[in-house]
């Protein structure tokens, strides 16, 4: 590693050290709270596709949150910032490819 590389990585860990642990409580509190409102939905009798999208961009939100603080992205160099959000862009186009095979069911009649 050349004397740039090694300062990024100083650079990035003594942020690391010393954000507070309130920080983490308001996260857990957002999440907590996050997570509840997709328990209520789920119990909401409301069109199919629209309560998916709401569960689906509140789960991206959670996971955007985890991810930054829990695992600590939010301090990492851009490559690995990059890295992940490719991996995620990833799995979202695999998601969008393979649900329509999801509504066979549906289109079969079976429950």
């Amino acid at each position: 590693m050349d004397a740039i590389q090694v300062a990024l990585a100083q650079e990035a860990a003594e942020k690391q050290r010393h954000h507070p642990k309130s920080t983490f409580f308001w996260v857990w509190g957002v999440l907590l709270i996050l997570t509840g409102a997709e328990v209520y939905l789920a119990y909401q009798n409301m069109e199919l596709v629209r309560m998916l999208t709401l569960l689906l961009g509140l789960s991206i939100v959670k996971a955007a949150l985890i991810i930054g603080y829990f695992m600590h992205m939010k301090y990492e160099m851009s490559r690995m910032k990059w890295l992940t959000m490719g991996s995620l862009t990833i799995c979202l186009v695999l998601m969008c490819i393979f649900l329509p095979d999801a509504y066979r069911i549906v289109e079969l009649g079976i429950r």
